[in-house]
């Protein structure tokens, strides 16, 4: 991970660097700010901008990324480079769980990711299930394992304590000491979304840096750059998320999620209408293939269209927030999903929404649906 990777914080990037190269770094330094705002970006990029065998120190310096340190940094495979997380048992370690355990899975979630991440989808990922995640105290004797060792290549070891709000009270002290007077050449990263629910005694042995919001300029141009969103709408989910990225990923997808709900709804309807048998043949096969969860959004977006229809039969267009193709379409089929069908719309989508719940086989189950649907459309028609 390289600075010029990370969206916008042009401040606390020059202060990272500068202490770096005016040779002030602090070996113990607790990154504290809100959800997305790239905390645990910026202490992999500072770490290995760090132990860079040629960084650059002009007017953007920055890691090389192409030396050896590098390249296994951006692996997250670097020997000095360790990571202590929040875990608990799992069906894959059933019993003193340890970071260790779990750094082929933390690998693949970052990189997958792009490093845009919360504990949430971490603990989902491992399958935790509805456990709690805690930093253990086999985590805290790790960490003194780990550092009486010499570095393996780099010049500094480097430790990062993800979210240490989750760090156990009785194993905090087995670290104190060494949180303090660490050995020579040793980076400790801790990372927070809230510092007073770090442990005291942890926090105060910390140089505190506050990571803030990413700016709404530099997440628009994130959007528009990285995810090709129109000016107009990037603007939009910059401002409704706040400076927070996963917020404003998470819109990105539900925007994408019903741009193809609606795409799919309104061609599946056209083929309803027009009973072309053949075609729904072909419609159901590719349903089938996105998979229960996605079939289960679709069938409620098309519970959605049910209502929407009604609202615009009854002339009350202004509580409709569809624009655009899609409002120009619910106006179009509310002619033939109408009061006379309502309920029988209702009951089929809501039919197969059970049964997609169930594991019912796809592709039988959306060609029986489109029939059902097609004969409804017939019967308009011949009124």
């Amino acid at each position: 991970m390289r600075f010029s990777e990370i969206i916008g914080q042009e401040v606390i990037k020059k202060k990272l660097i500068h202490t770096v190269l005016d040779h002030r770094v602090s070996h113990a330094q607790l990154f504290f700010g809100p959800e997305g705002n790239e905390k645990l970006a910026l202490a992999i990029a500072y770490a290995q901008f760090i132990n860079c065998q040629n960084h650059s120190s002009g007017d953007h310096p920055d890691s090389c990324g192409t030396c050896l340190s590098c390249i296994k940094y951006q692996k997250l495979i670097h020997p000095d480079l360790h990571f202590i997380l929040p875990i608990s048992t799992t069906k894959k370690v059933t019993k003193k769980p340890k970071s260790n355990d779990f750094l082929e899975e933390w690998r693949a979630f970052l990189i997958g990711k792009d490093y845009h991440v919360n504990l949430h989808e971490w603990y989902e990922f491992i399958g935790m299930e509805n456990k709690q995640g805690i930093i253990n105290a086999d985590d805290c004797n790790e960490i003194i394992h780990t550092l009486s060792y010499k570095s393996y290549e780099s010049e500094y070891k480097v430790m990062i304590l993800w979210m240490v709000e989750k760090l156990y009270y009785s194993a905090a002290p087995k670290i104190l000491k060494i949180l303090e007077e660490p050995p020579d050449k040793t980076l400790f990263i801790l990372i927070t979304e809230d510092p007073d629910q770090v442990i005291s005694t942890i926090r105060s042995r910390t140089l505190l840096v506050k990571i803030p919001k990413i700016g709404v300029n530099d997440l628009t141009a994130y959007l528009i750059g990285k995810h090709a969103v129109g000016e107009r709408e990037a603007g939009i989910i910059a401002r409704q998320s706040y400076g927070n990225l996963k917020q404003a990923l998470n819109r990105l997808q539900h925007i994408e999620e019903d741009q193809f709900n609606f795409t799919t709804f309104r061609n599946w309807m056209l083929l309803c209408y027009d009973n072309k048998i053949v075609d729904l043949v072909g419609f159901s096969g590719e349903i089938s293939r996105i998979g229960r969860e996605n079939q289960k959004d679709f069938l409620l977006y098309a519970l959605k269209v049910i209502g929407v229809c009604s609202t615009l039969v009854f002339g009350n267009e202004e509580q409709v927030t569809a624009e655009g193709e899609e409002l120009k379409f619910l106006k179009k089929i509310s002619s033939y999903i109408n009061p006379s069908n309502y309920a029988r719309f209702c009951e089929l989508f809501n039919t197969a929404l059970y049964h997609v719940e169930r594991n019912a086989h796809p592709q039988t189950l959306f060609l029986d649906v489109s029939l059902k649907a097609a004969r409804l459309f017939q019967e308009v028609r011949k009124k």
